[in-house]
């Protein structure tokens, strides 16, 4: 069902051509990577968690780590991931799926600094068997971000 939102999320753009449906799994950055023919640190990885009681989601490369500092410096929360069993609700995708894209309207959408080296990136779109194709401007536009963080460590490393 999710698969289906974010498809017809694309199609009412007039998009749905980005929106590519996978043989194999793409639940894992790794498996993600492999389907679609890309580098892992190009899938765009949706990490999903809560802000008191708002769910947020940030966007990260997939090489990348959520740096509890640096979310804490920007939030001025603690880091505190969505259970596995809550996020479906929460967010509207469920684990293996989760993207930036037809999400409960009270979810907010940062992107991370660490996508700032590509031209594409790789969103899933809503299940483990799917993917968006999307430049950092599209991703940012379709996503309804709210901003651009600094959250990650780790990527620059990887570069």
């Amino acid at each position: 069902m999710s698969f289906e939102k974010v498809k017809s999320y694309f199609e009412d753009l007039g998009l749905e051509s980005k929106v590519k449906r996978l043989s194999e799994s793409s639940a894992t950055v790794e498996e993600a990577a492999k389907a679609i023919g890309c580098e892992p640190k190009q899938i765009a990885k949706t990490m999903s968690f809560l802000l008191e009681e708002t769910p947020i989601l940030i966007v990260t490369a997939g090489d990348a780590k959520i740096d509890n500092s640096k979310y804490k410096q920007y939030f001025h929360k603690k880091a505190k991931m969505i259970s596995s069993d809550q996020v479906e609700d929460l967010v509207g995708h469920a684990p293996g799926g989760v993207c930036p894209f037809a999400v409960h309207p009270e979810v907010e959408v940062y992107l991370d600094i660490s996508l700032k080296r590509f031209e594409k990136v790789y969103p899933a779109a809503g299940d483990g068997h799917s993917a968006v194709e999307l430049t950092l401007e599209e991703l940012e536009k379709y996503s309804g971000a709210k901003a651009w963080i600094d959250s990650s460590k780790d990527w620059y490393v990887n570069s």
